[in-house]
């Protein structure tokens, strides 16, 4: 697989996931709007985007309402996909990881099992994980498949 994008939005039905078409984006605000979009779609809160590419890193981009997205990436590239993420995580070398690991601390993705996935894991398996404890794995599986 060379990249897969997925958005999941949280209602009160449970969660609800869709594939995120990333390809015309051209800088972080796409990115954004594209989880706003969703969370005014599916009446969700939070807002999680899972990115994978090239079975060389993976991303987690969370947002809350109004308040600005955080990240997590388990390898930083500049390319590709990667460039987009540069705004969330700042000025960081190529190939170390970047951003918050506590930022699906409350449902249920510690911060040092989310560093310990981005060291030791597979990114599609990563975030298979990650999808579990937070309680869409079903739903993670069911789109990436």
């Amino acid at each position: 697989m060379s990249s897969f994008a997925a958005v999941f939005a949280r209602t009160p039905q449970g969660w609800v996931g869709t594939e995120a078409v990333l390809a015309e984006a051209e800088g972080f605000d796409d990115v954004s709007d594209l989880m706003r979009e969703a969370a005014v779609e599916s009446y969700g809160d939070p807002v999680l985007l899972l990115i994978e590419e090239n079975d060389d890193w993976f991303a987690l981009v969370r947002l809350d309402g109004e308040a600005e997205p955080r990240a997590f990436v388990s390898t930083v590239r500049e390319d590709g996909l990667g460039g987009l993420l540069q705004p969330l995580v700042g000025e960081i070398p190529d190939g170390d990881p970047a951003g918050d690991p506590a930022l699906l601390a409350d449902l249920g993705v510690a911060a040092d099992r989310l560093s310990e996935l981005g060291d030791r894991a597979f990114p599609g398996d990563a975030l298979l994980t990650v999808a579990d404890l937070a309680g869409f794995g079903e739903e993670f599986g069911r789109l990436r498949d």
